[in-house]
C-alpha cells in the first residue's frame, strides 16, 4: 500500500495532481447545483478549494503559485485570441462609454473603502488588503504591499495584514460579481434571449453581413463604362460576382464594359447595395443565383501555409483563374473582401467561377477541413512569451515612487488580442479550433480557481473567527457590491446598456476572470469577453494606481 501513501504525501507531484483533480471535480459538481434556478457554475471550484484547505488538504505553495499563474495565463490568452478579431471595432463603437463606467466602479470602490476605513477605524494594511480582495485584483495588492514596506514608512507586519485581509475579502469578491449579475437580471426582469438578440444585432451593425441583389443597368451614363467606374463612385467594398448579358452568364473583371440591360449580381453590405441601386438603375426580377449556366459558387477553405498572410492582390486569383471572391468568413464574421485583404488560416472564401477553375483554385488554397483541426502550437507559446514580457515591463508614472506593471493577468491579454486580430506570426497561423480554445479557457480558469481556494482557505476560517474577521468580510462585501449596483443601475436605466455587455463590464471593472467565465456561460454569448477586454487595461492601471495612492494618503 506504499503507492497509496505516496500519492497523499504533500511533497509529491502525484499528490498535487490528485488534490487539484479532486478540488476541480468536486467544484464543478457543486457549481451545477441549482437553487431556485440559480447556480454559481465555475465559482464552485473556488469554494471547494477553500473547504479543502480548511480541512488540511493542500499542495506545495510554490506549486500552487505556478499552477495558479499558468492557469490564469491560459484563460486570459484564450480570451484574447477569441475577442481579437472584433475587439478594435468594438472599441470604436463603445470604448469610451464602457471605460467611463468601469472607471466609475473603481473610484466609487476606493471612496467607499476610505469611508468604511474611517468608520470602523481599520488599519492601513487591512484597508488596502480589503480593497484589493473585494475587487479581486492581485496586482493592486502587490503594489499596496510594496508601498507599505518601502515607501510610506509602514512595516512588514502591515503588508502581511494586507495579505490576510485580501484572503478574507477575495472569495466574496468573486462570488459578489456573479451574485450582482444574477440580482440585476432579476431586478430588471431581463430576458436573456431578447438581450442576446439585441447584442447580436448591434454587433451586426459593426460587421454588417453581406447581402446580394440583382441590379439591371438602366442608367445610360454607365453604357460602355468599365465596371471599375462603379467602385470609383461608390467608394465602398462590393463585388459583382456575375453578369447576365442576353443569354450569357459570365464572371466580369474590372475592365469589363457595362451595357444597358445587363443584370449584375452584386454582393455587399445593405447600405452599399442601396447606393448602387440608385446609381445602376433598378433592381431586377431575375435572380442570377438561380440562372443556369457554366458558373458555380463554392466555399473554399484556406489551409495551405504558402498562401497565409498574402493579399488577394498578391495572389492574383481573379486574374489567373477568372473567378470572383464574393465573401470571406473569418472568426464568425462574414465580410466583402478587398484586394488588400490578407488571407488567414481557416478563412472560408465564397468563390464564383467555372467549375474546373474553382477546383484548381481550391487546390491552391488547400481546402482541407482536416487541417483546421490541427492547431499551430508554436504561435501560442510565442504569444505567451510576448504577454509575459509585456506584463513584466515597468511603466514609470510621474509622481509615483514605483513603476506600474500589467502583470501576468494583464500582459497576455493585449498580446493575444493583437495576434487574434492579425491572425499570424510570420508564416505561422494563430488559428485555434473553437473546441480547443474553449478547452484551454476552461482548464485555465479551473486551475486558477482551485489554487486560489487552496491558498486562501487555510487562513480564511481563522480570520473570520477572529474578532475583526467578520467586520472585514462585511466591509469587503460592501466594496464589492455597492459600486457595481450603482453603476449597473445607471447603465441600465439611463444609458440603456445591453445586459450581455453589462455583464462583461462588471467582470472587467473587477478584473475578475471567474466572473467573466460565468458571464459567458450565463448569457450564452461571447460578447461579455469583448467588453471585458475593452475595459481591462484601464481598470488594471487604475487599480494599481489607486492602491499606491491610497497607501500614501493613509500613511503619508
Amino acid at each position: 500500500m506504499n503507492w497509496l501513501t505516496d500519492i497523499f504525501l504533500k511533497d509529491s507531484t502525484a499528490h498535487a495532481v490528485l488534490v487539484l483533480a479532486l478540488v476541480i471535480s468536486a467544484g464543478i459538481l457543486v457549481g451545477k447545483i441549482r437553487v431556485r434556478g440559480v447556480s454559481f457554475g465555475i465559482a464552485g471550484v473556488l469554494f471547494v478549494g477553500i473547504l479543502a484547505a480548511h480541512l488540511g488538504l493542500g499542495i506545495d505553495p510554490g506549486t500552487a503559485d505556478f499552477v495558479k499563474d499558468f492557469g490564469l495565463i491560459l484563460f486570459v490568452y484564450s480570451i484574447g485570441l477569441q475577442v481579437g478579431p472584433g475587439f478594435f471595432a468594438s472599441l470604436q463603437r463603445q470604448g469610451l462609454a464602457v471605460n467611463l463606467l468601469a472607471a466609475a466602479v473603481v473610484l466609487l470602490g476606493v471612496g467607499l473603502a476610505v469611508a468604511l476605513g474611517r468608520l470602523f477605524s481599520l488599519p492601513a494594511g487591512a484597508l488596502v488588503g480589503l480593497l484589493a480582495g473585494a475587487v479581486t485584483n492581485t496586482p493592486s495588492l502587490g503594489a499596496a504591499q510594496q508601498a507599505l514596506v518601502e515607501v510610506a514608512g509602514g512595516s512588514a507586519a502591515a503588508a502581511r495584514q494586507a495579505g490576510l485581509a485580501y484572503a478574507v475579502a477575495y472569495p466574496f469578491g468573486v462570488i459578489g460579481v456573479i451574485l450582482g449579475m444574477i440580482l440585476i437580471r432579476r431586478a430588471f426582469r431581463i430576458s436573456l434571449g431578447e438581450e442576446r438578440a439585441a447584442c447580436e444585432q448591434a454587433q451586426a451593425g459593426v460587421f454588417p453581413a453581406p447581402e446580394s441583389v440583382s441590379l439591371e443597368v438602366a442608367n445610360p451614363q454607365l453604357d460602355g463604362r468599365p465596371l471599375s467606374a462603379l467602385a470609383g463612385v461608390i467608394q465602398a467594398e462590393f463585388v459583382v460576382s456575375r453578369i447576365l448579358r442576353g443569354q450569357e452568364v459570365f464572371t466580369p473583371v474590372q475592365d469589363t464594359p457595362l451595357r444597358g440591360g445587363d443584370v449584375l449580381l452584386v454582393v455587399g453590405a445593405r447600405a452599399v447595395l442601396d447606393r448602387l441601386r440608385l446609381l445602376v438603375g433598378k433592381e431586377s426580377a431575375v435572380d442570377l443565383k438561380k440562372v443556369s449556366g457554366p458558373l458555380v459558387s463554392r466555399h473554399v477553405l484556406v489551409s495551405r501555409k504558402p498562401v497565409i498572410g498574402r493579399t488577394l492582390a498578391q495572389l492574383g486569383l481573379r486574374r489567373r483563374y477568372g473567378v470572383n471572391i464574393t465573401r470571406i468568413q473569418r472568426a464568425g464574421v462574414e465580410f466583402v473582401p478587398s484586394p488588400a485583404v490578407r488571407l488567414q488560416f481557416g478563412d472560408r472564401l465564397t468563390v464564383v467561377g467555372g467549375q474546373d477553375v474553382v477546383g484548381q483554385l481550391a487546390a491552391e488554397l488547400g481546402n482541407s477541413p482536416r487541417q483546421l483541426d490541427i492547431p499551430e502550437i508554436l504561435p501560442i507559446f510565442l504569444g505567451m512569451i510576448a504577454g509575459v514580457v509585456l506584463g513584466s515591463l515597468p511603466l514609470p508614472v510621474p509622481g509615483l515612487p514605483m513603476p506600474l506593471k500589467l502583470g501576468l493577468a494583464g500582459g497576455p491579454l493585449p498580446a493575444a488580442i493583437v495576434i487574434g486580430r492579425f491572425g499570424n506570426i510570420g508564416r505561422f497561423s494563430s488559428y485555434v479550433p473553437r473546441g480547443a480554445s474553449l478547452m484551454l479557457r476552461e482548464v485555465g480558469i479551473v486551475l486558477f480557481l482551485a489554487c486560489v481556494g487552496l491558498r486562501a482557505g487555510a487562513g480564511f476560517i481563522p480570520a473570520l473567527a477572529g474578532g475583526s474577521g467578520l467586520a472585514w468580510l462585511g466591509c469587503g462585501a460592501l466594496v464589492t457590491l455597492l459600486p457595481l449596483a450603482l453603476v449597473a443601475a445607471f447603465a441600465r436605466l439611463v444609458l440603456k446598456t445591453n445586459y450581455v455587455e453589462l455583464c462583461g463590464l462588471l467582470a472587467g471593472s473587477m478584473t475578475d476572470p471567474p466572473a467573466l467565465a460565468f458571464a459567458n456561460a450565463h448569457t450564452g454569448s461571447d460578447a461579455p469577453a469583448v467588453t471585458y477586454a475593452t475595459v481591462y487595461p484601464l481598470v488594471t492601471l487604475l487599480r494599481i494606481l489607486s492602491a499606491q495612492v491610497l497607501v500614501l494618503f493613509l500613511l503619508g
